[in-house]
């Protein structure tokens, strides 16, 4: 989560602001008793995402479980930018996320989705987490044999991330009907997520062979460790994405990308909020 992308950066919308006016003398003379401020200028908000959709208004049969918006993520906290716990994507993404979503269902499972567009602002949150070196309060699950300063340099992180293009999206698969998810509780045992399926974080995901955002080459979609069921069930969610026109990144088995997506070279900035798509 975590994607170089070798375009140029073009935000659609960035806050904007001035530095404060250089001080003039005083004039000579009697003053006012009284002088109105000036008023301070109001930054700029992020313009609203052309063409988004929230997922569930489109396919309310996904799932979601969207990391960012809770404390069980990779920093350990609720990321800069998800003020609502949705799925955003472009229209064309999502429609397509519908057909794989059919496709699914026939075979008796459902998606489900971690993360879609992500706010440059979250970006900025994971980079600036990054510079942190004492803030590791969740390596023993997310990375727990990998050195956090290794994070962007291995291609686990990126920034910019084809996230924040709004047709990229983090999924997985689970049988249908779902089983139940226990919650996930701040402070609670961590467990490796290369740890075998039922010692990990009980997802209710079927068994792809490493938990979600695991940083670890084990997380590789075609790692030759990972064999059995876990690796059927990553070649049964990369057939039917391909199918439906999306590209899977090949070093996360749950990362794809819309191949003939609507803005490849714009990276956007609104929050993660049902205000941000109108």
């Amino acid at each position: 989560m975590r994607h170089r992308v070798g375009v140029v950066l073009a935000l659609t919308a960035l806050l904007g602001g001035c530095s404060p006016a250089e001080p003039r003398p005083t004039p000579a003379g009697p003053q006012p008793t009284s002088v109105s401020p000036t008023p301070a200028p109001t930054p700029s908000a992020p313009a609203p995402l052309p063409g988004f959709v929230v997922l569930t208004d489109v396919d309310p049969r996904i799932h979601a479980d969207i990391r960012y918006a809770t404390a069980h993520n990779f920093v350990g906290r609720p990321i800069t930018g998800y003020r609502e716990p949705l799925c955003l994507l472009t229209r064309q993404a999502a429609e397509a996320l519908r057909r794989v979503q059919d496709a699914a269902l026939a075979s008796g499972h459902s998606l489900k989705v971690y993360d879609c567009y992500r706010p440059q602002p979250a970006v900025d949150d994971f980079v600036a987490w990054s510079k942190r070196p004492d803030e590791q309060q969740t390596k023993a699950e997310f990375y727990p044999d990998l050195a956090k300063n290794r994070l962007f340099a291995d291609g686990y992180i990126g920034a910019p991330t084809a996230h924040s293009r709004g047709s990229t999206l983090d999924l997985t698969l689970v049988d249908e009907p779902a089983a139940s998810q226990p919650p996930y509780r701040v402070g609670q045992p961590l467990v490796a997520c290369t740890a075998p399926r039922g010692q990990r974080f009980p997802d209710n995901s079927i068994d792809m062979g490493t938990g979600f955002d695991c940083f670890d080459s084990r997380a590789h979609t075609a790692d030759p460790r990972i064999t059995g069921t876990a690796r059927d069930n990553r070649r049964l969610l990369q057939r039917l994405m391909t199918d439906a026109g999306f590209v899977n990144y090949d070093r996360e088995w749950w990362h794809y990308s819309l191949r003939d997506e609507p803005y490849p070279d714009t990276f956007f900035a609104a929050p993660v909020a049902r205000s941000s798509v109108g």
